[in-house]
């Protein structure tokens, strides 16, 4: 059974490193914001599924951290876009 887990598990960081690569290659904001998601959510379910296969509980305690800081820099993205353009202070600088 552990060789199976471990097999998922590097089948889903391959799926990961792919859908990386494609999302990183993107221009907008939003896509690689969500790059920083799914590596957060294959990293923990590949982290979960060898932390199975190996009978070690820290490494779900790191795969949780892993989605809480997916989670929370989503959400940091999300408020830092919902501000107008217009919102935005001037800059500072020689006004000729």
């Amino acid at each position: 059974m552990a060789e199976f887990l471990t097999g998922a598990a590097f089948f889903i960081l391959a799926v990961t490193a792919l859908g990386l690569f494609r999302v990183l290659r993107s221009e907008l904001a939003v896509e690689r914001m969500m790059a920083v998601q799914l590596l957060g959510t294959g990293a923990a379910a590949a982290l979960v599924l060898l932390g199975a296969a190996s009978t070690s509980p820290a490494t779900t305690d790191v795969a949780l951290l892993l989605m809480l800081l997916a989670a929370f820099s989503c959400a940091a993205f999300t408020l830092g876009q919902s501000e107008e353009p217009g919102d935005a202070p001037a800059p500072k600088g020689d006004e000729s």
